[in-house]
Order: C-alpha cells, then sequence, then structure tokens
C-alpha cells in the first residue's frame, strides 16, 4: 500500500500533521521536518515505484538537508547583527553617537535636548538653545553630550 501511486498522499499527510504540530507548539524544529516529509511526498510523486526502505531513507536525507539548510544558512542570516540589537532595552545607548538639537540651553552643565518627539536632559559644557550637540554616554535618564 505505502508503495502504491497515492503514498505520496501519506508523505503530504505527514508534513501538514508535522507543521501543524509546528503551530501549535512554535520552535522551527517541525517545520522543517515537515518540508522535508513534503519533499519526500514530491519524490513519490515524481517516483513512484520507490520501496517503503527507499522512502524511508529519502525522508530522513531531505529532513535532515532541510534542518542543515535552516541552521547553517538561513538561521545566521535571520538574526540581527546591527550595532544596537544588544542595547535593545536601553534606549539611551542606542544615542549614543546621534546629533540633537538643544531646546534648553545647557547652563552650569544642565540643559534639554528633542530627542524624536520628546525631551531629554543633557549634561555637558554651557551652549545655548539651538546648538547641534552630539550624544557621547548616558547615565541613567542623563545625555552628556560635546558641542557639535
Amino acid at each position: 500500500m505505502f508503495a502504491s501511486v497515492a503514498a505520496h498522499y501519506l508523505w503530504w499527510i505527514v508534513a501538514l500533521v508535522l507543521i501543524a504540530i509546528e503551530v501549535i507548539m512554535p520552535g522551527y524544529f517541525m517545520l522543517w521536518i515537515g518540508i522535508g516529509a513534503a519533499a519526500t511526498g514530491l519524490l513519490v510523486l515524481v517516483m513512484p515505484g520507490l520501496s517503503l526502505l527507499t522512502q524511508a531513507i529519502a525522508f530522513a536525507l531531505l529532513a535532515f538537508v532541510s534542518c542543515a539548510v535552516y541552521g547553517y544558512g538561513l538561521r545566521p542570516k535571520l538574526q540581527r547583527d546591527e550595532p544596537g540589537d544588544e542595547r535593545l532595552n536601553r534606549r539611551g545607548e542606542q544615542l549614543i553617537g546621534r546629533r540633537y538639537e538643544l531646546i534648553e540651553a545647557i547652563v552650569n552643565g544642565r540643559g534639554k535636548a528633542c530627542v524624536g518627539d520628546g525631551q531629554w536632559l543633557v549634561s555637558g559644557p554651557d551652549l545655548p538653545v539651538g546648538s547641534t550637540v552630539e550624544v557621547i554616554a548616558v547615565e541613567g535618564t542623563t545625555l552628556k553630550v560635546k558641542p557639535v
């Protein structure tokens, strides 16, 4: 029965079950094995006379290849290497190196800068309103700046 003409349907059903398990319990592992099962179904459709042993070997190889393609090919590309990712929850550190305009003069080392649609406290050398400053460090909720 398994080597019959409709054997490819069984592989596609297995693929759907594995992918459904992935949807219910995400982790990207069953998805790739399910893709291996779907590829085996396609192989059995193209070559209907394959024995059960050959189909099982093909499934194991295709599942391994699809997991390897994800692990060594797709996964590294999907992981972000952009600067700032390691500082995701530390917004102030993401501002280091950026330039902003003072909306309140820095007097006695304290002032305010417009950052996006908000205001941040800044500390640095005394500067007039409208000066452009560059963020060089962050201390709590205060940006340390230097004139540009």
